[in-house]
């Protein structure tokens, strides 16, 4: 997992995948799900869309070498849906991607990216659209995601608002986006509360 630094923007190329309603199944195979580890999940990613593309003479997205570096997800309704498993972006962030954009995600997905500090963000049905047609006419143009702005910026002075809400934006711009490290930073208030329980402290009455 990433260290919780600010993030303000997020910069690269973009990835142009359509299709509503992708869930957690299709990002990773739930095969992968047996894993000690996340190491290596990039790699497996949408493995069996990819494979059955090729078996049709057809290249899925994480395949083209057109967008092979992209760091932004360009996703369209329902993004992260079905099993609420953390693999999913984690399988994401080690294919590359850093930051998503689409027009809707699952509750818990959105939740499991936050924490891993990759920003989803939200567009309407039109500002996708518009999205994932200039990502595919210009695969090497590098995009910025601007959180404070609430922008996305791209080819040709092209711009689109985006949306957050107010919590997980204020947590990337003030760095508190990681729960593991918000715990361990404040240990002696832990300890504190810890020891006032008496069912973990011991002294009762």
């Amino acid at each position: 997992m990433k260290d919780s630094t600010v993030i303000s923007t997020v910069s690269g190329p973009a990835v142009p995948l359509h299709g509503n309603d992708i869930d957690t199944d299709r990002i990773i195979p739930a095969r992968y799900l047996r894993a000690v580890t996340f190491e290596g999940l990039g790699e497996h990613a949408f493995e069996d869309d990819r494979r059955g593309l090729k078996a049709k003479g057809q290249t899925h997205v994480f395949d083209d070498p057109r967008f092979q570096g992209g760091h932004i997800l360009f996703v369209n309704k329902n993004f992260g849906c079905g099993s609420s498993r953390e693999h999913a972006p984690q399988a994401l962030m080690r294919w590359g991607i850093q930051a998503v954009v689409g027009e809707s995600f699952a509750e818990i997905f959105f939740g499991n990216c936050v924490s891993m500090g990759i920003p989803c963000v939200t567009v309407d049905e039109a500002a996708i659209n518009r999205l994932l047609k200039a990502a595919e006419a210009n695969p090497s143009t590098s995009w910025t995601l601007d959180l404070e702005a609430q922008e996305i910026r791209g080819p040709d002075s092209m711009r689109e608002s985006v949306f957050m809400p107010e919590g997980p934006r204020s947590q990337f711009h003030s760095g508190q986006w990681n729960p593991m490290n918000e715990l361990l930073s404040h240990l002696p208030e832990v300890d504190k509360v810890a020891e006032s329980l008496p069912y973990v402290s011991g002294h009762w009455g």
